[in-house]
């Protein structure tokens, strides 16, 4: 994935979740699967995509993202929550439902 084809994505669709983790990272590893349940079972039309911060310098760079993990929803092609490492699943879901409902409807 390239920045360019991010920012594509970003502007086209309705939204976007990019999920930023380092491979040494325990936090990551252990919240990863309940970011991607959460999107997958309440938020299926937001598109998912989960980077090594590492591996994706000119990304991380790109979005500002300096500690994993790092979670950043973009809704209707403008930022709409950036979480960091203490992040809370179901404070994020109540941040998102309501939106995600108006903009999905």
């Amino acid at each position: 994935m390239d920045i360019d084809t991010l920012d594509d994505l970003i502007a086209s669709k309705l939204g976007v979740m990019i999920y930023f983790s380092g491979e040494k990272c325990n936090v990551c590893h252990s919240l990863r699967p309940k970011v991607s349940e959460l999107f997958d079972k309440k938020f299926p039309l937001i598109d998912k995509f989960f980077l090594d911060a590492h591996e994706n310098i000119e990304i991380a760079t790109r979005f500002q993202v300096f500690s994993v993990p790092t979670l950043i929803v973009f809704l209707d092609g403008k930022e709409f929550i950036r979480e960091g490492r203490n992040m809370s699943i179901v404070q994020l879901e109540e941040k998102l439902d309501r939106v995600y409902k108006i903009l999905a409807s």
